[in-house]
């Protein structure tokens, strides 16, 4: 490649480097507007300040309410085949049980569990007094294996779908062993807000008030559950109330929503509307026209939240939620509710707060750790190789702008580990120079010329560059691929350090030695 053509290079990716690194200086933003990108270098966790949790996903609970879910369904579509399925209920959470009072449809029901329900394994039933078929079911192995991963990779979406709709820049959000998820929030600002919302179930259901059972006797009937209903005092602090009894098994759960707003009644009391999907809209339908002058209530997370009465069938999949709710209550429920429910509960099992001023300490170590290596560096290339050493420093400060380019224009977050990366990469960035400096010199030695010696020392120290460089580069890639939240940000930085300081040291450096070198004149080069 022409000489020209390689300064023409160089100095187009100097420019782009500049407007991408530049957004991330503070200040720099205002004063350019928007002639600048808008992304830039996010601070991680220890750079900023946030919390840390670890979440603890309960898998067995999606496995139970899946398995309730199998028996409405079950019910459901045994109905429409003229087969009576009565009472599915769950028992010891990985059991289905319920009654075929016709045994005459056990074949029939047999072929449906097998055509609609094959992860469905049916015991051998206990035949009734009156003849009614007793029935238990549950889910394969497989199945349970599964649901369980699935409810641990559907928890771990919809955190990530609430921490989004929560305005967090640039969150980490991983899975982990036993069943775990790691989260931490850089820079957030209300943690217990935060931990509010990523551990709140939001586990929506719909169940029919049986106002006929009295919920305080301490034996209920069979399918009926006490749940305690939820009032706030004077001070607007939510309390267990009464209890009212409900029907076991829920008609509808927010799986079906597709959408969540907050909204105001005519008195500015704040509530939650809901629209539900296809399938949700016609079972809410079928379910309210079914039982008109019945209460249903509206339950999450285990507790009443509203009980109305159905005063006639209610079409077009929508409902609400009140419950004396503030603005702030209503939004966080609509996001909740909106970015989906968790499939299980999920506890907080540790929490950490980094305070800001931790950050900055950190911050603040760092950048003393990389300006006095830096500095020192520089000061060893200029008095070792002359003028070859100050061409080597200013290709370092070029290599550290490619950097924080790099990281910009993909939003990338910096971490302590990460400073560590662009420490070691100042290093190794003037490894190149000193391997091409130190052949440069041996060809001088020989008696070349300045512009034989150039172009021979590059070549030949290439081929050692290239490869030292590439084992690490194939080292960084590991480490991203395996390592957790830290060491992909080291090595992030030390692979784009890598790059940019082969890309200084070998292409445009070599450029500048080439026009030195034809004008270096008697003197020769100063290295």
């Amino acid at each position: 490649m022409g000489l020209r053509w390689r300064l023409s290079i160089a100095l187009l990716v100097f420019i782009l480097c500049l407007v991408y690194a530049l957004p991330s200086i503070p200040g720099m933003q205002a004063i350019f507007g928007r002639l600048l990108p808008d992304s830039k270098i996010n601070l991680g966790l220890d750079l900023k300040g946030g919390i840390h949790l670890t979440l603890g996903v309960e898998v067995a609970r999606a496995v139970s309410n899946s398995l309730a879910i199998a028996g409405q369904d079950l019910r459901r579509l045994a109905q429409d085949e003229k087969i009576v399925v009565l009472r599915p209920r769950v028992i010891g959470g990985d059991t289905l049980e319920f009654l075929l009072p016709r045994a005459d449809s056990e074949d029939k029901l047999k072929e449906l569990v097998a055509k609609n329900f094959p992860a469905l394994e049916l015991g051998e039933p206990q035949k009734g007094d009156s003849g009614q078929l007793r029935y238990t079911a549950h889910f394969s192995q497989a199945e349970v294996t599964r649901l369980e991963s699935m409810a641990l990779d559907q928890a771990l979406r919809t955190i990530r779908n609430r921490i989004d709709q929560f305005g967090v820049a640039e969150p980490d959000i991983r899975k982990q062993a036993g069943n775990r998820i790691q989260v931490q929030l850089p820079g957030i600002s209300d943690p217990r807000r935060a931990v509010q919302i990523l551990g709140q179930t939001a586990h929506l259901e719909f169940h029919l008030v049986r106002d006929d059972v009295d919920p305080t006797k301490a034996v209920l009937p069979a399918g009926v559950v006490a749940l305690p209903m939820l009032e706030k005092d004077a001070a607007g602090k939510e309390h267990a109330g009464r209890q009212i009894a409900v029907e076991r098994d829920a008609m509808l759960t927010g799986e079906d929503v597709a959408d969540a707003r907050p909204a105001f009644d005519q008195m500015n009391q704040a509530y939650v509307t809901l629209n539900f999907n296809g399938r949700g809209g016609r079972i809410f339908e079928r379910v309210t026209g079914e039982n008109v002058g019945r209460r249903m209530a509206i339950v999450l997370d285990g507790k009443v939240y509203s009980a109305p009465v159905i005063r006639e069938r209610i079409g077009g999949g929508r409902a609400s939620i009140s419950g004396n709710f503030t603005t702030a209550e209503a939004q966080d429920l609509a996001i909740v509710l909106r970015a989906g429910s968790l499939p299980a509960p999920v506890t907080v099992l540790e929490e950490r707060s980094v305070g800001p001023s931790l950050g900055q300490e950190s911050i603040d170590s760092g950048i003393r750790a990389a300006l006095v290596g830096a500095g020192l560096v520089v000061l060893f290339m200029a008095f070792y190789y002359g003028v070859s050493g100050i061409i080597a420093d200013l290709m370092l400060c070029f290599t550290m702008l490619i950097i924080m380019a790099g990281m910009g224009a993909f939003g990338a977050t910096l971490t302590l580990p990460g400073i560590a990366g662009i420490v070691l990469t100042i290093g190794m960035a003037v490894d190149a120079n000193v391997l091409i400096y130190e052949r440069i010199r041996e060809e001088l030695r020989l008696g070349l010329t300045p512009v034989a010696a150039v172009k021979a020392g590059f070549e030949r120290a290439t081929i050692s560059i290239t490869d030292s460089n590439l084992t690490t580069i194939i080292a960084t890639v590991i480490l991203y691929q395996f390592g957790t939240g830290p060491i992909r940000g080291f090595a992030v930085t030390l692979s784009l350090g890598i790059i940019a300081s082969m890309f200084t040291a070998i292409f445009v450096s070599r450029a500048i030695f080439q026009e030195w070198a034809k004008h270096a004149g008697p003197k020769g080069l100063s290295i």
